[in-house]
């Protein structure tokens, strides 16, 4: 199926550039979309890149989008300042504007070789023709828009550089601004940062620039407006044109704070209909930005105390059903023991790890992890090292809490453990009382008796401190020794030996 989409050399459509980075650091923020190759897709050669290209995922070319990030964040800063205070600001400004765009224009010409990710079939594309025709289609334009110095060339043909039209193109610079949301984006999926700080900090920056554009947009409704003395600023400072910059900045951000939070001294307010009309489009901004953070931090919170409260209605849960039940307190406390030690073994996600590899991966993991340990049993001792992989796969590992029973006398014998790590007494319960008759180290088995002779437990084991078992279903081990009859016969050998 899907032949179509196979890579083919003369379309140049490859897949060099992995998710991965290599270099342990735990970036895979360009796994969603170059992770997943299209459906019946052959496995290509590693293909060079073109002589001029340029790697999305290289240390280089992340280097400069970090450095057109901090000049984004400038360019979101004084664009609204530009717009509400253009004839008050100095020179300087609209200099540094102009390298600022200078360096996006280099970076329009340098995504003309920069590879793609195809939509469709999750492959890379690094012909330079369907590279410059995908980015002529989409946000070409709109990245020349936000690059060209308007001002600059305003002033080569008229004086009229102050004007209400070229402020709007101006505007049209926080066009840049989709950098910084992909930034977060990319961000919340690396794992070296965390990923409650880096949202906190994303709910932080959307809330200083709302703040600061409302600020900005009333305070250039207010300098336009022909009376200045019926402005929200005006009626509180008459001179308010003639104050530095600074002063006049300060209270456009105080109006927007205190109209943002719905605190509303009263000092600052609406004064002619068209600031009446501006204020009551912020408010309702400000109730879905309101509704936005909300949600979001409610998240937050949420996801990390949702563990915490499952845990405490958990031990509450089974308290309560041990003082209903009237449990002896030696059964309440392995019962309470247990439930602590899942809790912790789940905050390790190590099991939600495995569940999620296929079967082959997680095989070699627990042959990895516990080939020696298996080998090492005396009742393995001399068996193949087929049989010991096939007993390894189908193994599960679980951790047991100190003073917890793993298997009781008298038990039907339904699974055979194997001690990795801890210790285990072995007890019998005689005449109503009970006696430890040893002990069970590392490497040890539980249970190999009755499970092999399918007859009762002979004993009680329980674990003396915190333990880690491997555990196998007998129908599994009767399987895996009919398939392999002559270490069958070395099993049963060695369990006479040592039982005689």
């Amino acid at each position: 199926m899907a032949r179509s989409s196979r890579a083919r050399t003369g379309s140049r459509v490859t897949r060099c550039f992995p998710c991965y980075d290599g270099d342990r650091t735990g970036d895979f923020s360009g796994c969603p979309n170059d992770l997943l190759p299209s459906l019946g897709a052959t496995a290509a050669a590693q293909p060079t890149s073109g002589k001029y290209l340029v790697s999305p995922y290289g240390r280089r070319y992340r280097v400069w989008e970090t450095f057109l990030i901090l000049l984004v964040v400038y360019s979101a800063w004084i664009c609204p300042l530009e717009f509400a205070f253009l004839r008050h600001l100095p020179r300087a400004p609209f200099v540094v504007d102009d390298v600022v765009n200078g360096f996006f224009a280099v970076d329009i010409l340098l995504t003309f070789f920069v590879p793609y990710v195809d939509n469709r079939s999750y492959l890379v594309v690094d012909d330079p023709k369907k590279i410059a025709l995908r980015y002529l289609s989409t946000w070409f334009i709109f990245d020349v828009c936000s690059t060209v110095p308007f001002r600059s060339i305003t002033r080569l043909f008229t004086r009229h550089e102050h004007s209400l039209g070229l402020k709007f193109l101006n505007v049209l610079r926080l066009w840049r601004l989709r950098r910084v949301s992909s930034l977060f984006a990319r961000l919340e999926k690396d794992i070296r940062f965390n990923y409650a700080v880096i949202r906190c900090t994303k709910l932080i920056s959307v809330t200083l620039f709302a703040v600061h554009c409302a600020g900005c947009i009333n305070y250039l409704i207010a300098d336009r407006y022909p009376d200045p003395a019926r402005t929200w600023i005006g009626a509180a400072h008459p001179d308010f044109r003639e104050d530095g910059l600074w002063v006049r900045y300060v209270t456009c951000l105080y109006w927007s704070i205190t109209t943002m939070t719905t605190t509303g001294y009263g000092d600052l307010h609406a004064q002619n209909a068209r600031e009446m009309l501006f204020g009551i489009s912020y408010m309702l901004f400000n109730l879905w930005l309101t509704a936005y953070l909300i949600g979001n931090m409610t998240n937050l919170v949420v996801h990390s105390t949702s563990r915490t409260r499952d845990f405490r209605d958990m031990v509450q849960a089974a308290t309560e059903f041990a003082a209903r039940n009237q449990l002896p307190r030696q059964i309440e406390e392995q019962m309470l023991n247990h439930i602590c030690l899942r809790f912790k073994a789940e905050g390790l996600k190590q099991q939600d790890t495995l569940d999620i590899l296929p079967k082959a991966m997680r095989s070699s993991i627990s042959l990895y992890l516990f080939f020696p340990v298996v080998q090492g049993a005396y009742l393995f001792r001399g068996v193949s090292p087929s049989f010991i992989q096939q007993l390894v796969t189908e193994m599960v590992a679980e951790y047991y809490a100190p003073k917890e029973d793993i298997i009781l006398q008298n038990e039907y014998p339904s699974d055979l453990h194997l001690l990795v790590t801890g210790e285990v007494d072995i007890v019998a319960f005689l005449d109503g009382t009970e006696q430890v008759y040893g002990k069970a180290t590392e490497g040890g088995l539980l249970g190999e008796i009755g499970v092999l002779c399918n007859k009762p437990q002979p004993f009680t084991f329980r674990t003396a401190k915190l333990s880690q078992v491997l555990r196998i279903s007998r129908p599994k081990l009767m399987d895996i020794i009919q398939e392999n009859a002559e270490d069958g016969e070395i099993i049963r050998i060695n369990l006479e030996q040592v039982n005689v």
